[in-house]
């Protein structure tokens, strides 16, 4: 009698009645093929020859085994192919992928939890929602990687916090905020300043949401942040700026302002014309209070004289920031 062959038992996480992802693997006596099969060693010098030959034969990568496998110098590009292998939900936990080729790879929810990257190439690969932490990077190519909005841990942190688990959440956000300082020195010592000033708002993120909800280190941490992004975002500087201005500028146009000795204001007895013709003189007057030139023109009265003084002085504080924080950004 013919002995029937039965296939690996594996179950992809993303498939669906339209898409599903099937192991046509050979399973052995636990129901999974050797690649998907935790019970197997794959610490042997063999695992790599074999790993290579499995991918290009065009083998089930998604979901595969390799914990502890010493894959140095391993070559899983997939060469003249848009698309890289797809190695999604894959297990490299503490594997050694030293100096391997891994271009354009997919580790889309994969673990390299304490894998051995050092001086791979990793140009383009996917590392959207993979567990990253405590991973080898020094020397790695790093140009074009994908991390994704939030990496595993800070997804497991926002979970715990809904289940009101406090402790958990706190143990998440601190490897998060571990996995992005990484992230942050390697691309800084790789030269990708614009990935690193995004990790570096990530990590000083997940420093702040550790701190107790309502207490002033985290409150004036969201205020930096808000203000200038931790140092890294000029942009919002100005859009603050405009913001304050527009908002004086509507203050002064009701509480009013002195011209050549007489109040003016908004009034609903005015016609439009005069009206909308004082609200951009109070807009003039906003500018030139807020970068302090003070030409003397227009003089607050009553409650805009508070306000004048308080917009004056966060003029001088912000258009300082902004003068650090876009040296900053220019001279790296």
């Amino acid at each position: 009698m013919n002995k029937i062959k039965l296939l690996c038992q594996y179950q992809d996480p993303d498939s669906t009645e339209q898409q599903a992802y099937c192991c046509q693997g050979e399973a052995n006596g636990s129901g999974f093929c050797y690649w998907h099969d935790q019970a197997i060693d794959k610490t042997g010098a063999e695992v790599k020859q074999r790993l290579e030959k499995y991918a290009q034969e065009g083998g089930m990568l998604r979901g595969i085994i390799l914990t502890r496998a010493q894959l140095q110098g391993i070559d899983l590009v997939n060469h003249d192919k848009r698309l890289g292998y797809d190695f999604s939900y894959a297990d490299f936990y503490h594997a050694n992928l030293r100096s391997g080729h891994l271009f354009n790879i997919n580790l889309q929810h994969a673990s390299v939890m304490k894998a051995d990257l050092r001086d791979a190439n990793l140009n383009c690969a996917n590392l959207s929602s993979a567990n990253l932490l405590g991973v080898k990077w020094i020397g790695s190519k790093f140009e074009n990687v994908k991390i994704g909005d939030k990496i595993k841990q800070e997804l497991a942190a926002r979970a715990a916090l809904l289940a009101k688990d406090k402790q958990a959440n706190i143990d998440f956000l601190e490897q998060a905020e571990e996995i992005y300082r990484d992230l942050r020195k390697h691309a800084e010592h790789q030269g990708i300043f614009t990935l690193s000033g995004y990790f570096i708002q990530k990590e000083l993120t997940m420093r702040r949401l550790q701190l107790p909800r309502y207490s002033i280190k985290r409150t004036i941490s969201k205020l930096v942040d808000i203000f200038c992004g931790y140092g890294e975002a000029p942009l919002r500087i100005i859009g603050l700026s405009m913001a304050i201005i527009l908002l004086c500028a509507i203050i002064y146009a009701f509480t009013g302002l002195s011209y050549n000795g007489e109040i003016q204001a908004v009034s609903s007895e005015q016609l439009m014309e005069e009206n909308v013709a004082f609200f951009f003189s109070s807009l003039y007057y906003s500018v030139v209070t807020f970068t302090t030139l003070g030409y003397g023109d227009f003089t607050p009265v009553g409650i805009s004289r508070a306000i004048a003084a308080l917009e004056a002085f966060t003029g001088s504080f912000t258009i300082a920031l902004f003068v650090v924080v876009f040296v900053k950004k220019m001279t790296r």
